[in-house]
């Protein structure tokens, strides 16, 4: 075969493998929504999380269907899914499992034996993460980075795709642990999960007041398709300029850098690390293969600057007295930066 048509049969594959991503994701959203009401955009960007293989931090209001939208994605993406309630007495062994000694009743000899936790899955609820001391925390640390948990000192390799969706609630403060910076700053998005509007929530009271039992959900895809969407996603190209834009926002966000904003310089202590600007450049090409483009623009990467970078910038007392909140810092600072045309999207 000639190098000619090794290169037709790479498009041609490529081509094939993009017609099935986008009718796959079309049939998620449609299995999703039979059971989610509204909140769309928050699906995009557990879907958007999916495709970059990271994890995300759901912050909401009780009530608001974070588990169920969770178990619901899980189910449409045909993936195994674990769900975890942290308490305040919860252990690191209760996540990633433990060693137990196992006896041979027939030589009555004794060996070490690993029984994996819930964290063994494609998709684990981390619900309430907030609601564990931070030791128990930091067991999700490796997993999350590394897609690996080390237990007595044994290696011990999780799944892929494997990712973690974290909610927590923004309104109870007694019996919790704010998560540390370093756990914080490997989420990809810390999405906001607000009320539906009341249209929304009057389709909701009708639908699930009037039957028991759940609309069942199909899955749409396999673990193995998941794995070559993500490798898909990586291969969607990105003009330097587009690139330079993504490196030039974040790098906005530290006070001490030369194009920080006056907003940035007065109510920022610490702004967001390189891992920030890596994760806003593959969400961004997410963003735009979902949206049927095989390029990256400049609103793609400010449409994702909140969920992105809301967890990953620390403003200071100065902010708090003035009671400026770290997203309108955000807003402010994509409005100066991209100008006119680019607006940023709250998620």
């Amino acid at each position: 075969m000639t190098a000619e048509q090794q290169t037709g049969l790479e498009a041609e594959e490529t081509r094939e493998l993009i017609k099935n991503f986008h009718d796959s994701f079309a049939r998620i959203r449609s299995e999703v929504r039979k059971v989610i009401v509204g909140q769309d955009e928050v699906v995009e960007s557990l879907l958007l999380t999916l495709l970059v293989g990271g994890h995300c931090l759901i912050t909401g209001m009780p009530g608001t269907a974070k588990t169920l939208l969770v178990r619901t994605l899980a189910q449409a993406l045909g993936l195994t899914f674990k769900r975890i309630q942290f308490t305040p007495d919860l252990m690191p062994t209760d996540v990633t499992g433990t060693d137990i000694i196992e006896e041979d009743i027939t030589t009555g000899r004794r060996t070490w034996t690993f029984v994996p936790g819930p964290i063994f899955a494609n998709v684990l609820l981390a619900d309430e993460i907030n609601r564990t001391p931070p030791k128990t925390q930091a067991a999700l640390l490796e997993a999350m980075q590394e897609f690996s948990v080390t237990v007595r000192g044994h290696h011990h390799k999780l799944e892929r795709p494997f990712f973690v969706l974290a909610t927590q609630n923004p309104i109870e403060l007694e019996g919790t642990y704010p998560l540390p910076e370093a756990q914080l700053d490997r989420f990809l998005f810390n999405i906001v999960l607000d009320y539906l509007d009341a249209d929304e929530e009057l389709e909701v009271v009708n639908r699930f007041t009037t039957q028991m039992d759940m609309p069942e959900v199909h899955a749409c895809t396999t673990a193995r398709e998941i794995l070559e969407y993500q490798k898909l996603v990586r291969q969607v190209p990105i003009a330097e300029s587009v690139n330079r834009f993504a490196v030039d926002l974040v790098r906005a966000t530290r006070p001490n850098d030369p194009q920080a904003p006056e907003v940035v310089r007065r109510y920022v202590q610490y702004g967001a690390s390189v891992r920030a600007t890596m994760f806003i450049t593959l969400a961004a090409k997410a963003r735009a293969l979902l949206a049927g483009r095989y390029h990256v623009t400049r609103e793609d990467i400010a449409a994702l600057a909140l969920p992105v970078l809301r967890h990953r910038v620390l403003t200071n007392y100065f902010a708090e007295s003035d009671s400026i909140t770290v997203d309108q810092v955000l807003k402010q600072l994509v409005e100066s930066f991209g100008g006119r045309e680019l607006k940023a999207r709250v998620v």
